[in-house]
């Protein structure tokens, strides 16, 4: 190996050491319980569970951080997902959503839940306990529709 690439992957493992020193923010903020979809809702017992285990790690105030998330910039990729996943709903806070933004979340839900993309399948890597069969996604995307009657889109 010349000189030019040990510097190179010498000066990488530094700063991949380096990074290991800049921690990322564990805590999860506060929230009111009875503004959270699943007090708000009632989803039936099996379908509570199902969003959370597949959807509140991301989407809610009640993310859990596992040991890889110790692991610098591993660490940095999963909190970027959480904070995108709570910025775009968040089930923590879904009694402060106006009608019109209920109604269009729960659409996405329903769309996205029924066509396969959430969960993520990166996140499903190290989730298997998220995976959802066909039947239960058939039944999470009905219950996401018929919810959104609750509220009107005006």
């Amino acid at each position: 190996m010349n000189k030019v690439v040990k510097r190179i992957l010498t000066g990488l493992l530094v700063i991949l050491l380096l990074i290991q020193l800049i921690r990322i923010d564990k805590t999860n903020p506060t929230s009111d319980p009875s503004q959270d979809l699943i007090a708000i809702l009632q989803p039936p017992d099996e379908l509570g569970h199902i969003i959370k285990s597949a959807c509140y790690d991301c989407h809610s105030h009640h993310s859990t951080y596992p040991w890889y998330t110790n692991i610098a910039p591993i660490s940095f990729w999963i909190k970027h997902h959480i904070n995108e996943g709570r910025h775009h709903l968040n089930f923590s806070e879904w009694g402060t959503y106006a009608d019109k933004r209920a109604h269009h979340k729960l659409e996405e839900c329903y769309e996205e839940v029924l066509e396969g993309h959430m969960p993520l399948p990166s996140y499903l890597w190290m989730h298997p306990e998220a995976r959802i069969d066909d039947r239960q996604r058939k039944s999470l995307a009905g219950w996401f529709e018929d919810q959104m009657s609750k509220y009107n889109p005006e």
